[in-house]
């Protein structure tokens, strides 16, 4: 209890700190996952799709109409990107990737994962990165997608790299955009977040925490345009299934917790791939268990996968694809020239 404590205290310094005269959306109408707008920068809906993935259900033993949900962008593309969203958010987190790289010509898919946004929740998911990559791996084979580039974000960069390790054969290339997977957690470190970040805090953070977390955690340059992050969190409290979506996102830091897989297998990528972060990422390494510098972390990485680039963006915090998206567009755009992809 007092380790939350303290952890909701960092939070609100962070809030008073950078959230100033923030808008307050407590009282706001509830929002259900599944009313969220799903639209480009210019308000544009995309084509929203929803699969049912019987070998996943089969596999782990999920309700047998288990959906996951999904858009489709330029479906024509002859060739395929696979965006992966991070822990607690959903693909709109992609909303400054997904019709630009359509418009260039890709066949464009992002998807909610399992316990995510729209996709189903169900309890009995193990939620590891393992079990998420295979998730992925079978989207594919449903969508009869033949080695798609992998786009993951911090928890999708784990997941990313999960798919790589397990099914090498079917993918032509990796985008970990400040991934998680690298950093080495000890057994009490491991013991520490597990026993701090459970369903209370998800479900009662208070709203100068959530701004605090969301401004201070992910951004360095935040600007108002991203103003909906705030608001669709806010409004997801008390909806029919924020319990399942709280639940989801615990799991799912335990499935984080225990990336031995990936940092032990770096070695099995053998795709091209680039590591892009910021170097004001405030996340990883986690300020709260030890500290470091991000681009160590990411070193990790660059040093374990065979041939793989490094590129720190300045001024960009952890969530770089909003954070600097031009950026950040551009150098995946380099990275898929250089490599043909």
């Amino acid at each position: 209890m007092k380790s939350t404590i303290t952890l909701f205290a960092a939070l609100a310094a962070m809030a008073i700190a950078f959230a100033g005269c923030a808008t307050s959306y407590k009282d706001a109408k509830t929002l259900q996952f599944a009313q969220i707008p799903y639209t480009s920068v210019k308000d544009q809906p995309w084509v929203e799709k929803t699969i049912v993935l019987p070998a996943i259900n089969d596999r782990y033993e999920l309700p047998e109409q288990n959906k996951i949900h999904f858009v489709e962008l330029n479906p024509e593309g002859p060739k395929t990107l696979i965006f992966i969203h991070g822990l607690g958010s959903y693909l709109k987190f992609w909303r400054y990737q997904l019709d630009d790289f359509a418009q260039m010509g890709w066949r464009v898919i992002a998807l909610d994962m399992v316990g995510y946004g729209k996709s189903d929740k169900p309890a009995s998911f193990p939620y590891t990165m393992e079990a998420m990559a295979d998730v992925v791996h079978e989207l594919g084979l449903a969508l009869e997608i033949d080695k798609p580039v992998l786009v993951g974000h911090s928890m999708g960069g784990q997941t990313a790299l999960s798919y790589a390790i397990q099914f090498p054969e079917d993918l032509s290339g990796l985008v970990l955009t400040a991934p998680a997977g690298f950093e080495t957690f000890t057994a009490k470190e491991k013991q520490w977040f597990t026993s701090v970040f459970g369903t209370p805090l998800v479900k009662r953070a208070p709203e100068y925490s959530v701004w605090g977390a969301i401004r201070y955690n992910n951004f360095a340059q935040w600007d108002d345009d991203y103003e909906w992050l705030i608001e669709e969190r806010m409004r997801f409290i008390g909806n029919d299934d924020f319990d399942a979506y709280a639940y989801a996102n615990v799991r799912s830091v335990q499935g984080l917790l225990n990336n031995e897989f990936v940092r032990k297998n770096l070695d099995r990528v053998t795709v091209p791939t680039v590591i892009i972060h910021g170097d004001w990422d405030r996340l990883i390494p986690n300020r709260f268990l030890h500290g470091g510098h991000t681009r160590d972390v990411m070193m990790v990485g660059k040093e374990g996968i065979k041939g793989s680039k490094l590129i720190t963006l300045e001024g960009c915090g952890h969530t770089v694809q909003m954070d600097c998206s031009k950026e950040y567009n551009a150098a995946v755009v380099d990275f898929l020239k250089a490599n043909q992809l």
